[in-house]
């Protein structure tokens, strides 16, 4: 099986988790879901939850394949570092906001725990393709290919 394959794998059955955990906000929570914030409402079955991560972490997996197959070795590195970076940052404010607004300290661990794991799919994807970037496997393909079967018929 293909790298990415695994990769996509993961992502999915990550996906599954995060949507799962997020549907098991607290009593509270689903209640202030109900009442105050309505367009979340989605979040409290699990399947809509994670097909809204899916979503965006294949959408961002394969946005970072595009990047790395037709840009130059180092705009796709700076893009896949600021993309890492924003994940970063994104788990930062995430877990700040949690741990200081009420409303949505009162979801509960499970959810935290939900979103939490989008971020480090988000992360994992960045840092796939940094290593992969790094590794010169790109390169030394399109390097050694057309050299390579000119240099082989002398």
């Amino acid at each position: 099986m293909k790298p990415e394959r695994w990769v996509v794998f993961f992502l999915l059955i990550l996906s599954v988790i995060s949507g799962y955990l997020m549907s098991k906000a607290s009593m509270l929570g689903r209640a202030g879901m109900s009442i105050f914030y309505r367009e979340y409402n989605f979040l409290k079955v699990w399947w809509k939850g994670a097909l809204l991560v899916s979503v965006f972490l294949l959408g961002l997996f394969a946005l970072h394949g595009m990047i790395q197959k037709k840009t130059a070795p180092n705009k796709a590195r700076t893009f896949h570092l600021i993309a890492f970076v924003f994940a970063l940052t994104g788990l930062y404010f995430t877990y700040n906001d949690f741990r200081h607004t009420l409303s949505h300290r009162l979801l509960g661990e499970r959810f935290h725990l939900g979103v939490y794991l989008f971020w480090v799919g988000w992360l994992v994807t960045s840092v796939l393709y940094l290593l992969r970037l790094n590794t010169g496997s790109d390169i030394k393909k399109t390097i050694d290919g057309p050299i390579s079967s000119s240099t082989s018929s002398h």
